[in-house]
């Protein structure tokens, strides 16, 4: 029986990469781009997910990046990374676990960053508002321990996105260096020594919302080559 999955972020990146194995799996899918459902207004989350019906597996994708040091992080900056990455995770979620859990089942999956588990320079809002991201869905999941609901994350290093190409493009306009030196440096970051691809953090979004992996709660799984181990 096929399942109803929907995938924020959905229309490109990794979320394009999510909505196709669930695609590929049977599953009917529905990928919400930015045009689709602003993740940070409540009113929206809520008319959008009224509007799908029962929802299955939640996938919370969508997810902004900048970086500077501390000092010059602005405050308008650290909002709209706190809004999108901690608060649109939030709402989703809210939107969804009612009716996951008098249902008796259902999977919430958030693709969060290793970035969610250890701290790197010039990342306060991005780092910040990941732990948040982890931080619900450790709280999620231990509202929903003993049902058929699980929360669980995923914690990439550097993935081949639009987003570690904008990353790659100021390092190199900061530094100097080519944008090829500086994709080596920014996959040197991990003992992976390479970036993900996409369809590899979607294989492990997939496995943690498989109907087999009921077991697996509360947990994140690191994709960067053993670097960050938890």
């Amino acid at each position: 029986m096929s399942r109803l999955v929907v995938v924020t972020g959905g229309t490109r990146g990794i979320g394009a990469a999510v909505a196709k194995r669930f695609t590929d799996l049977g599953d009917r899918v529905v990928a919400l781009g930015r045009a689709d459902c602003d993740v940070t207004d409540e009113d929206a989350v809520a008319t959008v997910f009224k509007e799908l019906g029962e929802i299955d597996v939640l996938v919370n994708n969508a997810g902004v990046a900048s970086s500077a040091p501390l000092a010059k992080t602005s405050v308008a900056d650290w909002r709209s990374q706190w809004e999108v990455n901690a608060t649109g995770a939030f709402l989703c979620t809210r939107a969804v676990l009612p009716g996951m859990l008098a249902r008796d089942h259902g999977r919430v999956v958030t693709v969060a960053s290793t970035a969610a588990l250890a701290g790197q320079r010039y990342t306060a809002a991005y780092a910040a508002s990941k732990h948040a991201a982890v931080g619900l869905m450790r709280a999620v999941a231990a509202e929903v321990t003993g049902t058929g609901v699980t929360a669980n994350a995923v914690c990439p290093t550097f993935v081949r996105t639009d987003m570690t190409a904008t990353t790659v493009q100021r390092i190199a306009a900061t530094t100097g260096r080519s944008e090829e030196d500086s994709e080596r440096m920014v996959a040197g970051m991990s003992p992976l020594g390479r970036l993900l691809e996409p369809d590899e953090v979607a294989f492990a979004v997939v496995f943690l919302a498989a109907r087999e992996a009921a077991a697996v709660n509360g947990q994140t799984i690191v994709l960067d080559g053993g670097g960050v181990q938890r």
